[in-house]
């Protein structure tokens, strides 16, 4: 079972070892930040962050409940309390870890947090479209796909397109029941 933890300093340099490449950087955060990641860009990340009250952002790190090894990183962001909703991003998991079923327990979570901690009606996402594995987990935690951003971001000489996702309340609690 994973369990999500505020994401704090003493995490950084887990975080940039795992995001050792620019295309890796821009395929977990989109244009957010620069490369190489440095600890003044993720200090600026988690500013005023993780407030229930406040925030309209949460980051977290992914900690496996039986080993309490990290294994992996989530952001629950983009908060409109007035329309409740939100958008997950920023999803990681630890290269030696994939295919172990932690995308879909880290989504689980934050989805659990989303709609039962901020009473969030709308939570969406995005993913690129090569990102084949991430697509199928968030598929199989209930997610729609709304539509795609043909050729959003240019990398490597080559476009990426973007597919918007989304899970409604009702759709989670269903599923959930």
């Amino acid at each position: 079972m994973i369990i999500l933890e505020k994401f704090t300093q003493e995490d950084f340099d887990q975080l940039i070892n795992w995001i050792h490449n620019e295309e890796l950087l821009t395929n977990w955060a989109g244009s957010l930040f620069n490369f190489p990641l440095t600890h003044q860009s993720l200090e600026w990340y988690i500013k005023e962050t993780n407030d229930l009250a406040g925030s309209d952002a949460f980051v977290y790190k992914a900690v496996d409940a039986e080993t309490s090894q990290v294994v992996g990183h989530i952001s629950l962001g983009g908060i409109s309390r007035k329309n409740r909703s939100g958008r997950i991003s920023r999803v990681y998991i630890d290269d030696q870890l994939r295919g172990k079923g932690y995308c879909k327990q880290m989504i689980t979570a934050i989805l659990r947090f989303g709609f039962n901690e901020l009473q969030l009606h709308r939570i969406s996402l995005g993913v690129y479209d090569f990102n084949t594995s991430a697509i199928k987990c968030y598929k199989a935690s209930g997610f729609a796909l709304e539509g795609v951003t043909r050729d959003a971001l240019w990398m490597n000489e080559t476009f990426w397109s973007l597919m918007e996702m989304s899970i409604l309340e009702d759709e989670w609690r269903a599923m959930n029941a």
